[in-house]
This record gives structure tokens, sequence and C-alpha cells, in this order.
């Protein structure tokens, strides 16, 4: 059984102390910068939807505005449709 826990200890253990050192920018290099860039693009792609939504609901939204207030413009008889 202590043979157990000792394995289980040593498994768990020599991976954090593998990666138990600071990291240096320095030392980065190219790396670095390519993960950078990858991942500023991969935000910045995001913005293509977000800018379609946000357009389609401005869109709508004028558009609504403006059959409401073309309705009441029209309005006939006292009735107000909106279609």
């Amino acid at each position: 059984m202590k043979k157990y826990i000792a394995l289980a200890l040593a498994l768990t253990l020599t991976p954090e102390l593998a990666l138990a050192r600071s990291i240096s920018f320095k030392d980065a290099g190219l790396a670095l910068w390519i993960f950078i860039i990858i991942g500023a693009g991969i935000i910045l792609l995001q913005l293509i939807p977000a800018a379609i939504l946000f357009f389609s609901f401005i869109g709508t939204s004028v558009g609504l505005a403006k059959k409401v207030k073309i309705a009441e413009e029209e309005d006939i008889d006292g009735v107000k449709e909106i279609a």
C-alpha cells in the first residue's frame, strides 16, 4: 500500500516540479509573437458576426419605428393597422 502511495505522489509531483520555473519573455521569442498575433486575429474575427447582429438590430428597430410612424400618419377612420 505504501508503494502505491509513493508512486501516486511521484506521478503527481513530478510534472509540477518540472513546470515550477518562471517564464522569461526574452526566451519566448518568435513563438510568443505568433501566439499573440493569432490570438488577436481570432478576437478581431469575432467582431464580424457582432457587427452583423448589431446593424441588423438597428435596421429592424428603425424599420419598425418608420412603419409605426407611417401607420400613424395614414390613420383612416381612427383605426390604426400595423402590418
